[in-house]
């Protein structure tokens, strides 16, 4: 098929692509940057765009019949900083989008948040019929938009899956960023830099492997199930007080630390029950936490610049 991954050239659209290449798909990513990641003998074509303007959109769509939506313009911590940004450049861009897709495209394929939709959690493992009461915008807006994936569904059959993905690490996660706790801690810790620690170190997340979650994605291109939303996780809770020892173990040495206040929109705990992916889309995570850490690590020092893998 003819795939077009909005936001391809990120973290988690490098890896989507690389899999719908071995699979034999033709891939258009549609990304603000120009960088290409793939070698020429790959079916990519690159197309550099504005999201929010609909003639990039429908020039990047014709002819496509699968929509990745990878594009986003916040993270949690900065949605609650400006929520009127965060609802216009993330939720009316999409619904324009969707508009658009609606004439020709058979599916979109939605990345959602499996951190923030639910909330503070009322049982573990969360469950997708868990109540979604999201305390950031970030999460307000993600659960919106599968809102609107349902009512273009419902309105004019635009199909579309929903995957709920929890914390991702791995390679390709560009260093620096303000989301990923296990690459941002790790950076630091290879440069021999303090790492900030938002509380006591006990707020427990959902960590899930890169590579892990882009088999998901791809198993959900072929999904013909009456099932439209998954947890896609580890399962697993790690503490970040976890995250710490891990890359020390592995490291040899110790890291710097320094513990700050807690902050208003991190839930205490959040861990996936993902067992209707098993289920329905036969997809299980295979790289375990300290397994994918140390490969994260591998790929840093072989890098000569601040990424963390390619």
């Amino acid at each position: 098929m003819k795939c077009l991954i909005l936001g391809g050239n990120g973290f988690l659209g490098k890896h989507i692509c690389r899999r719908l290449l071995d699979e034999g798909h033709e891939v258009i990513i549609f990304d603000m940057s120009e960088t290409h990641n793939f070698a020429d003998k790959d079916k990519v074509t690159y197309l550099r765009g504005n999201f929010l303007n609909s003639d990039d959109i429908s020039k990047a769509i014709r002819g496509c019949d699968v929509i990745y939506h990878l594009i986003w313009s916040t993270v949690p911590k900065n949605s609650n900083e400006d929520m009127v940004n965060d609802v216009y450049t993330n939720v009316i861009g999409t619904i324009q989008m969707l508009s658009i897709a609606v004439k020709t495209v058979r599916k979109v394929i939605f990345v959602s948040s499996g951190g923030t939709v639910y909330g503070i959690p009322q049982s573990l493992p969360i469950k997708e019929n868990h109540p979604t009461l999201p305390i950031c915008s970030y999460g307000i807006s993600k659960l919106t938009i599968e809102r609107y994936l349902h009512l273009f569904y419902s309105l004019h059959g635009l199909d579309y899956i929903v995957l709920r993905v929890s914390n991702l690490y791995g390679t390709g996660q560009r260093a620096g960023t303000e989301q990923g706790a296990i690459g941002v801690f790790l950076d630091k810790a290879c440069s021999d830099a303090c790492i900030d620690i938002w509380g006591d170190g006990m707020v427990t997340r959902d960590y899930v492997y890169v590579k892990d979650a882009a088999k998901a994605f791809v198993k959900a291109l072929h999904y013909q199930g009456k099932e439209k939303i998954f947890n896609i996780g580890s399962g697993e809770g790690k503490k970040i007080n976890d995250i710490i020892e891990a890359i020390e173990l592995l490291l040899g040495r110790p890291v710097k630390r320094k513990y700050l206040a807690a902050r208003n929109f991190d839930v205490p705990a959040n861990i996936l029950d993902c067992s209707l992916a098993k289920q329905e889309l036969g997809w299980l995570p295979k790289i375990g936490f300290i397994e994918g850490i140390s490969q994260t690590i591998a790929e840093y020092y072989s890098k000569s610049d601040a990424t963390i893998g390619a």
